[in-house]
């Protein structure tokens, strides 16, 4: 690996024989060729974070937080070689629209579930997120001494966990959190040399937007052993000007965050001619010299050397990756994988798992449906669970819950064409029939019964009924009834925030401004959803009911949740469906953890994964049915419910007690947590030391029993705590794990490591860490709360002499 300190000879010359306008030229996401030094064009930014995504199909796997959920580093890694292998085969086919530079993976630490992109995270614990990312990140960048197979890139440097207000707000990180808990995270993939760039994130920290942070040079590039390449997030630079008023014009602005050590601007799609200009004009008015685009060129023709850009293609290590290894027959193994080892048993008393004969009801939303999130791919084929469960058992019913509706003006229904194609809604003698999904706090997306498409809105603002379901990056397809005292409603238009009327020629449009330029309907119930699901759960032997989220709606990039709480119309189907048949399973697909109490209290099982990407269905059912151990342990505490939260934008975790290191009270479900099929005993805690010097690494060992009957998956967790400090601690925090696999009866020695130089906090005062000279309690056991062994260990610290002041929580003065 060529060393920061020492630049590459070819690099140099090619640096030396490029004018200062086709360096420019190179700042941009799209970066421009240069024919006649033979140097091609390059874009940065492939999007890689599940899966290749928005290139059309490829393998999709669970959501992020899915995959985080297995707790297995090495599948991880194998999921990443998987990925970026099919980035280099859609690079292949088309050089110029697909990069080699993925940006994946995110490594923002969960610190808030109400985080519209939770999904995107590994963990609430920074140290876990380091080391999942770092796995997934090394199978991106592959294994080859020279060539990376992808440039993966960490991101969004950094304080960055709340969607409202995302490019004006400012994450104020006291010292302690700051390298605590929010830095570590991105040190991981990139000390191991896992990931070679990052991405600036669209917030501020500690008032300075993050585009401009010093922390890019002197923390984020101190830590990689080579270059590492800096790349604006979309159209942020411009927010510097722009909304975030931080510098007078964006010639300033753009100048600012190129010495602030950004070095491809990702501003105005293709076009690169606003970037150039605004460079150009920076020069001439001495706000940059060429010394600080020479710097940003040279890392940027430092990684084109590593990807092989720069070299004839038949000395392309990866030149055989063709069209082939995109959803081969391996990587829908990896998927089926991941996504078995995604599921999480968060309760059960024993219904699990279900009997071979079973007759069984399938019933919710997500019954039948398998989504897509804004990151994904394409999914190349898709298994419900639905279609999972009958393809297994003799006797599969469905049905989505969802209440059957027609809308009506006096005598006159609302209608559409019951063709693929679709099309317009009118109002005239014909009515329609339309499904009324609810996707929480009241908003609701509806599906014409006749061709199975969604209502949204197109350009000109008129309903039509051609939509696979909500999506894009601007949702069109959402509603919400607004009731009026005589019953009848007003059909809001949420993207819009515009009411529905009727125009002259009959055809439903979004174009009231308020509700006094509103249509009112009447909403005809045809068939009570609910109802009917609760009478196909009435006839079953067991009903699984799949609730959850759309990964569109409600909780997403530029929106976050503001409760924990299930849709409201999803809780009452889930009650009813319980009422109908105790024997009811609750299945949870979602993005994020939700305040699931009544389903805790009431039901014999519940299990939750994350959308699961193409082989969903299939490792549900095979989880159902035993065929697999639920396999999962959750990565973030499940809180009952949302006001044990600090405010969203409150990222002092140590001063709020929040997370599962300083959160005092009594989870739903607790970080680590995840049942099994089986049961396990733990014996026989053995330390290779009682007292050691910092930098040390201790052996923990214990004895883990299979004690059930059948062949289990266990995940055995490492915590420690430190009983005394002169500074607040974290109440329990993780430090390694083991994913064992035990037949019944089985016993195994797990040895776990603890590595001293680790139980570090940071000194403001001394501006450095600290390992004080003190005793940790160890503490073995299935998740933070579930301990089964405890042990000590003293550790000798170097001595520290006591501040002249106390500190505060988090090291603030």
């Amino acid at each position: 690996m060529t060393d920061r300190t020492t630049p590459h000879p070819r690099v140099e010359d090619l640096l030396a024989r490029l004018t200062l306008p086709e360096k420019i030229g190179l700042l941009h996401q799209w970066q421009a060729a240069v024919p006649r030094l033979d140097l091609p064009g390059f874009r940065t930014g492939t999007e890689a974070l599940h899966g290749v995504a928005w290139l059309g199909e490829a393998t999709v796997f669970p959501q992020v937080i899915g995959l985080a959920s297995s707790w297995n580093p090495d599948l991880l890694r194998a999921i990443g070689a998987a990925v970026g292998d099919e980035v280099r085969a859609k690079h292949h086919a088309d050089p110029d629209r697909v990069g080699l530079n993925v940006w994946a993976p995110v490594v923002n630490p969960l610190r808030d579930p109400r985080w519209g992109r939770n999904e995107e995270g590994w963990s609430e614990d920074p140290w876990l997120t380091g080391r999942l990312a770092t796995a997934y990140a090394h199978g991106l960048r592959g294994d080859h001494p020279e060539r990376l197979r992808t440039a993966p890139t960490v991101k969004h440097f950094l304080g960055y966990n709340n969607e409202t207000d995302r490019a004006t707000t400012s994450s104020d990180l006291p010292p302690r959190v700051l390298h605590e808990y929010e830095l570590p995270a991105f040190r991981a993939p990139l000390a191991a040399g896992a990931a070679v760039a990052a991405m600036a994130s669209y917030n501020l920290v500690n008032g300075v937007p993050a585009h401009l942070s010093p922390l890019i040079d002197a923390e984020l590039r101190r830590w990689a052993p080579g270059e590492v390449l800096v790349v604006g997030d979309a159209e942020a630079v411009s927010n510097i000007a722009g909304v975030q008023g931080h510098r007078p014009d964006h010639v300033s602005g753009f100048a600012a965050a190129l010495r602030a050590g950004i070095d491809s601007f990702t501003e105005n799609g293709t076009d690169s001619e606003p970037t150039r200009q605004r460079l150009t004009e920076a020069l001439r008015r001495g706000l940059i010299s060429t010394a600080d685009v020479d710097r940003a060129v040279r890392r940027i023709l430092t990684l084109r050397l590593r990807l092989g850009d720069l070299d004839p293609p038949h000395t392309d290590p990866y030149a055989a990756t063709g069209p082939q290894v995109v959803d081969c027959p391996a990587h829908r193994e990896l998927a089926r994988k991941a996504a078995r080892q995604s599921v999480v048993l968060l309760h059960h008393t024993g219904l699990l798992p279900l009997p071979s004969q079973s007759r069984v009801a399938v019933l919710g939303p997500l019954a039948d449906v398998v989504y897509e999130d804004w990151y994904s791919g394409t999914l190349p084929y898709a298994v419900t669970t639905y279609q999972g469960l009958a393809e297994r058992l003799p006797q599969v019913t469905t049905h989505p819950g969802a209440d059957r509706i027609r809308l009506r003006l006096a005598d006159r229904y609302v209608g559409c064409p019951d063709d693929d194609a679709g099309g317009p809604l009118t109002v005239g003698a014909e009515a329609t029939d339309f499904d009324v999904y609810d996707w929480g706090r009241d908003t609701v997306a509806l599906r014409a019964v006749g061709n199975g498409r969604h209502v949204g809105a197109d350009d000109d603002g008129v309903l039509v009924n051609d939509r696979p379901g909500p999506g894009g990056w601007v949702v069109r397809e959402t509603f919400q009834f607004d009731p009026l005292p005589d019953g009848a409603v007003l059909l809001r238009h949420l993207a819009t925030d515009r009411y529905v009327t009727v125009d002259t020629d009959g055809r439903l449009r979004v174009d009231g401004d308020g509700p006094q330029a509103a249509t009112a309907f009447t909403i005809d119930l045809v068939a009570d959803g609910v109802a009917e699901a609760a009478a196909l759960a009435a006839a079953a032997d067991v009903a699984v009911v799949a609730l959850g989220n759309h990964p569109m709606v409600g909780g997403r990039e530029t929106e976050d949740r503001v409760d924990l709480a299930l849709p409201a119309r999803q809780e009452a189907l889930l009650r009813a469906v319980h009422a109908a048949n105790p024997r009811t399973v609750l299945v949870l697909t979602s993005s994020y953890p939700y305040a699931i109490g009544w389903a805790r209290e009431h039901l014999p099982a519940v299990l939750w994964s994350a959308h699961g990407g193409q082989e969903h269905g299939t490792a549900l059912a095979e989880v159902l049915l035993g065929d697999a151990e639920p396999g999962g342990r959750l990565t973030q505490t499940w809180y009952a419910d949302d006001a044990e939260l600090p405010d969203l934008f409150d990222y002092d975790v140590i001063g709020a007690d929040a997370t599962y290191l300083y959160y005092r009270g009594d989870p739903l479900f607790p970080f680590g947590h995840g049942l099994s099929y089986t049961d396990f005993a733990y014996s026989g805690l053995r330390l290779s030391a009682s007292t050691v010097t910092v930098g040390a690494q201790v052996e923990v060992s214990v004895e883990v029993t299979n004690t059930g009957a059948r062949t289990g998956e266990e995940v055995v967790q490492l915590y420690t705590r430190q009983r005394r400090s002169r500074v607040k601690q974290p109440l329990r925090q993780l430090r390694d794990f083991a994913r064992v696999t035990l037949a019944p009866g089985e016993r195994q020695t797990v040895t776990l490591r603890l590595r001293t130089a680790e139980l570090t906090w940071w000194d403001a005062d001394r501006g450095g860490y600290v390992v004080e000279d003190a005793t940790h309690s160890v503490l073995v056991g299935r998740s933070a709360t579930d301990v089964r062994q405890v042990g000590a260990v003293t550790v000798r610290g170097e001595p520290v002499e006591r501040a002249s002041r106390l500190h505060t929580a988090s090291g603030a003065r």
